[in-house]
């Protein structure tokens, strides 16, 4: 039986993707599989990289954060091929998920032993994503925040960056689910497919990647101070005990504003209100710890 052939793209624009990863390249060398390794200058072209080499590889390996991981989910489902992980980013929420170390040499070696699981996926409008999905104040974080203070500062960025922009203007929205119409006024809405994002945010507290479910959360109008007070449970998902904040659990969900919104994917300025969430259950398969 041939080895494994693998197609490795680094994304060289991620917070950690100019770092040598040549001894991550050898673990999987070693193992006997086959190695297509490209080095790429931005996430846009690792979809075209995936389904160029569709037919000669086995498995997709990606090297960056959670960015570069949104840009290949379309050819990653398209191709049907299953997903290796190097956390290179700043965030890396969909490597916490998994429970993938951040050292590429030590995801390199999830890769090799093989173990897979399957994953869920979210999608806005007709835009795919792993984690998390925003409008409000996230969407406003990703639009002014800047590749240097990323790459400086790491997850901290989010919070210097904050402190600049400050909380931003209230907006109404009408959120449906399926069985449900509820109002809200808002300065910020989440809609979660994975556990985390934002560098270790919970979602929710019960989310789960692989749940088949949505998970949102809007939260209404705080100052500061009562924004750092709750911040201890917003951390950590327990959104439903907090005054102040609106939560449901979906596989569809519709959210509609009052005036037009960007909706961030993933870290990434994808789409725009008014937005048609669903879940696609068991999308693409990862290799992940058992």
């Amino acid at each position: 039986m041939r080895p494994h052939r693998a197609l490795v793209v680094i994304n060289a624009r991620s917070r950690r993707g100019s770092n040598d990863v040549t001894a991550a390249l050898e673990v999987l060398r070693s193992s006997g599989m086959e190695v297509l390794a490209l080095r790429l200058d931005s996430p846009v072209e690792v979809e075209a990289a995936i389904r160029e080499h569709r037919a000669l590889v086995d498995l997709v390996v990606i090297g960056g954060g959670d960015g570069t991981m949104n840009a290949a989910a379309e050819a990653l489902l398209a191709t049907g091929l299953p997903l290796g992980i190097l956390p290179l980013g700043t965030a890396n929420d969909l490597a916490r998920v998994l429970a993938i170390p951040p050292d590429p040499v030590a995801a390199a070696r999830i890769v090799v032993v093989g173990k897979r699981r399957r994953i869920d996926l979210g999608r806005a409008n007709d835009k795919l994503f792993f984690n998390i999905a925003t409008m409000g104040l996230s969407a406003r974080l990703a639009r002014a925040m800047d590749r240097r203070t990323k790459r400086r500062f790491g997850a901290l960025a989010y919070a210097i960056t904050l402190a600049r922009i400050g909380l931003g203007q209230p907006f109404h929205a009408t959120i449906r689910t399926g069985s449900e119409t509820v109002a809200v006024k808002a300065i910020q809405i989440a809609v979660g497919n994975g556990r985390y994002h934002g560098g270790g945010i919970v979602v929710h507290e019960e989310a789960a990647i692989d749940d088949q479910l949505l998970h949102l959360y809007a939260l209404e109008p705080h100052s500061p101070w009562q924004l750092l007070r709750k911040l201890p449970w917003l951390l950590r998902g327990r959104h439903s005990a907090i005054a102040g904040v609106v939560t449901l659990t979906a596989p569809a969900i519709d959210v509609l504003t009052d005036r037009m919104l960007p909706v961030n994917t993933d870290g990434e300025l994808t789409t725009h209100t008014p937005v048609h969430f669903t879940v696609l259950p068991q999308a693409i398969e990862v290799f992940a710890p058992a």
